[in-house]
Parts: C-alpha cells; sequence; structure tokens
C-alpha cells in the first residue's frame, strides 16, 4: 500500500482535498451529538442532519443523552440512521463523546453539539480530508446567533431549506458573532498552517472530526474533564500524530452564546489547574520554576550505568532549570534484595545505591524496561552517563526546538554515540506515515526537521565536571542573634537585587538620605548611590 501523504508540521496546505459535490465519498461516518436537556434545539440540529450531502447510507447519527430531565426521545424528523444511547454511569460531555465514540460503528467520528445547525455540506467537508489522510483533524467555521426565531419553524421545513442550500439565510437582518478569538489566531497562522505545534491549542469551540483510528490510537477525551476537554483532546490527538485543518466552508450556527463567550472568566479560572496539569503545550499556565505536573513537559530516559556517574546525571537532569520533567532510569531494580550480605560487597551494589537515591525522588521513575511511549511533550533519549547538562542546557535546547517548530535534536557524543531530543507528536505522525524500507530518521526530517550538535557545544560536559551544588553547612559556635540578622537582611538584599524586585528594609531606622538635586548621582533600587 502506497504510504499516507506527508505534511510538514501543521502546513495542511499542501493536501488538496475534492471540490465539495465532485468527488464519490466511501468512509462511513458517525455524527455524536451529546445533549443534556437540549430538547428545545436537538430537532433543529436533527434536521439539518437530515439534509446533509454526505450520502444516507454512509451516515449515522449517535445521540447521547447525558442524563437529560425528562429523558431525551428522538424527535420524529431525524437522518434515517439515528439511534438514541442513554449514558449510564459518568457525567459531562467528555464522557458523553467517549462513550458514543466507542459505540459508533463510523470510519470518521464527527462532534456535533446539541445546539448546532449544520449547513448542507457540513459533514462532506470534513469527510474529505479524512479520504485523503487518516491523522487530519479539520475544524469548521461557525458563528453564534439568536436561535429565538429558528425554534417558531418546523423542524421539517428547516431540513427542507438546509437540504436546498438556503442554510446561510436562517437568520436574516440578525448580527453574526464570529468566536473572534479563534478567528483572530487563525489570521495570524494562516488557518493554523504556520501555527506548527501550537494548533492543537485551538481545538476548541469547533464542529471537530477525526478518523476512529487516530481517536482510538490517541488518549480520547479525558473522562473526568468537565469543561475544556476540546483543548485537552487536541493535545491527546497532536500526541497520536494529528493535523490541524481549517475548513472554512464546513460551516455552522451556534445557536446561542457559548457559556465559554458568556463567562469567559469564570470558565478560564475553573480550566487553568485542569489545562495547566494535563497540556505541557500550555505553557503560559504553569509555572516556569518550581513545579511539577500530571503531565510533564520533558521526560529524559537513561539506563543506569556506573552508581556515581548515574547518580551524578540524574542530579544534573534534576538541577536543571527545566524543572517540569520526569527522569526515567531503566535497570534491574528487582535484584535489590534485603538479603544478609555485606554492604558494601553486595554483589548488586551499584544498583541499590542508585535504587536508594531516587526511591522516593517524585520526578525519577525506575523502571526496568522502558518501550519509548511518553505522555510528555518532549522525549530526551541518553545513550549513557558520560555526559551531564549544565544547568542551561535543556532549556535552551527545548527553546531551540520551539522557536523552529521542528521534530528533534540530536547530540552528538565523541564515542560516536547519540542523544536524542525529539518532539513526541513528530514520532507519532512518523509512525503513522512510515512504511516498510522508509528510513525513520529521514521520515522525521521532512515532516518536522531535525538538527544534529556535538553535545559538548551545546551545555553538555563529561559527567565529572558538572558540579551540583550542595549544603554548606559546618560546625560552629552559636553566632549572635543581632549579627545572624544582618546577614539574614544581606542575603535577601542581594537575592532583590539579582531579581529586581521589591527591596528588603535594613533591620533598624536609618538616618534620611538628602534628597536628588540632580548632581548627587544615581541611586541604586535600595536608595544606594551607584
Amino acid at each position: 500500500m502506497a504510504r499516507q501523504p506527508l505534511v510538514r508540521q501543521n502546513d495542511w496546505g499542501t493536501l488538496t482535498p475534492p471540490r465539495l459535490g465532485e468527488w464519490e465519498p466511501t468512509l462511513s461516518v458517525s455524527v455524536v451529538v451529546p445533549t443534556f436537556n437540549y430538547q428545545r434545539t436537538l430537532p433543529y440540529v436533527l434536521a439539518a442532519l437530515a439534509a446533509q450531502s454526505y450520502p444516507a447510507h454512509l451516515l449515522e447519527v449517535i445521540v447521547v443523552d447525558d442524563q437529560s430531565t425528562p429523558p431525551q426521545e428522538l424527535p420524529e424528523v431525524r437522518p434515517d440512521r439515528t439511534r438514541l444511547l442513554r449514558v449510564e454511569e459518568g457525567w459531562g460531555r467528555a464522557n458523553a463523546c467517549h462513550l458514543g465514540a466507542l459505540a459508533a460503528d463510523g470510519e470518521v467520528l464527527h462532534w456535533y453539539d446539541a445546539d448546532m445547525l449544520a449547513h448542507r455540506e457540513e459533514v462532506e467537508a470534513h469527510a474529505r480530508w479524512h479520504h485523503l489522510v487518516d491523522y487530519a483533524v479539520p475544524g469548521g467555521h461557525k458563528l453564534f446567533v439568536d436561535p429565538a426565531p429558528l425554534l417558531e419553524q418546523d423542524p421539517a421545513a428547516v431540513r427542507d431549506r438546509v437540504a436546498a442550500g438556503g442554510a446561510a439565510d436562517l437568520f436574516p437582518g440578525q448580527d453574526h458573532e464570529p468566536h473572534q478569538w479563534v478567528e483572530d489566531y487563525w489570521a495570524k497562522t494562516d488557518d493554523l498552517r504556520t501555527a506548527g505545534p501550537r494548533a492543537q491549542r485551538f481545538h476548541i469551540g469547533m464542529t471537530g472530526s477525526v478518523t476512529k483510528a487516530l481517536y482510538l490510537d490517541s488518549d480520547g477525551f479525558d473522562r473526568t474533564l468537565r469543561l475544556g476537554e476540546d483543548m485537552h483532546l487536541g493535545h491527546s490527538l497532536a500526541q497520536a500524530g494529528g493535523v490541524f485543518v481549517v475548513d472554512r466552508e464546513a460551516r455552522s450556527w451556534h445557536l446561542g452564546r457559548s457559556q465559554v463567550l458568556r463567562r469567559a472568566e469564570q470558565v478560564n479560572r475553573y480550566n487553568d489547574p485542569y489545562l495547566a496539569d494535563l497540556v505541557p503545550t500550555m505553557r503560559p499556565k504553569r509555572n516556569r520554576r518550581g513545579r511539577a505536573y500530571q503531565v510533564p513537559y520533558l521526560e529524559v530516559v537513561v539506563e543506569a550505568g556506573p552508581a556515581d556517574d548515574t547518580i551524578h546525571v540524574v542530579d544534573s537532569l534534576l538541577d536543571g532549570d527545566v524543572p517540569d520533567l520526569r527522569v526515567t532510569v531503566v535497570g534491574p531494580w528487582s535484584t535489590v534484595h534485603e538479603d544478609r550480605v555485606q554492604p558494601v560487597e553486595d554483589p548488586v551494589l551499584e544498583t541499590r545505591l542508585v535504587h536508594r537515591s531516587y526511591l522516593h525522588e517524585p520526578r525519577v521513575r525506575l523502571v526496568e524496561s522502558f518501550d519509548g511511549s511518553t505522555d510528555a511533550e518532549f522525549l530526551l533519549t541518553l545513550p549513557d552517563v558520560s555526559l551531564a547538562p549544565l544547568p542551561v542546557a535543556l532549556s535552551a535546547l527545548l527553546d531551540d526546538l520551539e522557536r523552529t517548530h521542528h521534530g528533534a535534536r540530536l547530540l552528538a557524543y565523541a564515542s560516536g554515540a547519540t542523544a536524542r531530543l525529539e518532539r513526541t507528536s513528530a514520532l507519532a505522525r512518523v509512525a503513522r506515515i512510515a512504511d516498510d524500507g522508509d528510513d525513520l530518521d529521514t521520515l522525521l526530517d521532512a515532516s518536522f526537521g531535525v538538527k544534529t550538535y556535538p553535545a559538548t557545544d551545546v551545555g553538555w560536559v563529561p559527567v565529572a565536571e558538572r558540579e551540583v551544588e550542595r549544603f554548606v553547612l559546618g560546625a560552629r559556635p552559636p553566632t549572635d542573634p543581632d549579627k545572624s540578622e544582618n546577614r539574614l537582611r544581606k542575603a535577601l538584599r542581594r537575592a532583590a537585587d539579582a531579581a529586581d524586585v521589591r527591596p528588603v528594609p535594613d533591620a533598624r531606622p536609618t538616618e534620611a538620605a538628602p534628597a536628588d538635586d540632580g548632581d548627587q548621582g544615581r541611586r541604586g533600587i535600595f536608595g544606594r548611590r551607584r
């Protein structure tokens, strides 16, 4: 079978979809419509879906009733192949969409909310991308409108009007509000073509679709989320190799303003801790220092070697300026035993020392094997423990990758070994499109970009030369409390100077400094003359 077309980074413009109405679909599509007390608008949603240009025998609709009160019933006007699925366990849109995906028979999953009304070619516009590649994640265009005039019409009349191509005229004389902040980003990035890895962050508020194969290969919806599930799904699909497409011919009306538009500040306040914890690409929601998160930005994998070198390399990684990481150390940890043995003559001493060093370190994972899979945004695989990174090396390399949108940085060791810093989503994309006989590195370079540096040119040094600072607390008699307080304040002032923050006051009031009359020189941050 021929290899799928290659899309570089997120430049989906290299794909050429067929013109609407001028092609023959073959893939089956399942439209998943989650609903919770949308009894008023659902009949119109299904009426428009009954008028789609996509072949009826390839289209099914699954209405997932998320425990509506009263229970949702299917209206008379609906697509021929429509069925109702009731949620028995859990709640929320993410949960309902996931259950609908598992129940779907279609090769393509198309999410569609119960307050959306589709133009005639909406499903067709989505489906054409999936006929080109199995990793496309198209999103449609929508406008927000007041649904009141629509709700006075018969759903059958709405179906007929949509089928005749008249969906654009359903709301005459109304203001049609765009999803402005999404539209603004689309405009800045040529409809996400130049957005690179940031494209996944705008998988929101769209009528999205995906092949069932890509969905099942991803982590899918996080069923514990009550808001922000689209953004998290975008991350999951990117990690599985997805490319995010904007199709402005996949048009819909949104019946009313969304909760995000109506209560943006409250919704963002709720979402921030969840998305910060789960989506590494949303770095502005994460602290620069001092925090670890459920899904790390970087995972480093290294096989344990001599204990001293291994500990020094792992400590160097933890000592760097990327705290948002997980270090996975591969070794025979099950050999560490509690049998009676002379401790310094223990046959597994080297393993024991590394094991005990990190047994309770939350950012270190001790495993017996590693299969190459990670939930982190980036994966750094070290060939051995001969080199260690300086404190700034990891962040500098990651920033280099982020600026270029590239897929990997290869670090060449003098020994001939190579460390690999790779974007997880790029690896997944390559795995999806690779055919027998393809060179994966060549494919990675073609689809994302790869660059090689000598490791010692970009902040890696022989392990023995990397100093990891430890506390120094010598034995001495107690210091006078006032002298100790002066040292405390001096230390705080030095730190404030370095960070350019509010100065720490002196221990006691001092004589007021003379006013600056313009010829006494400039004063520093603590009032001292420069």
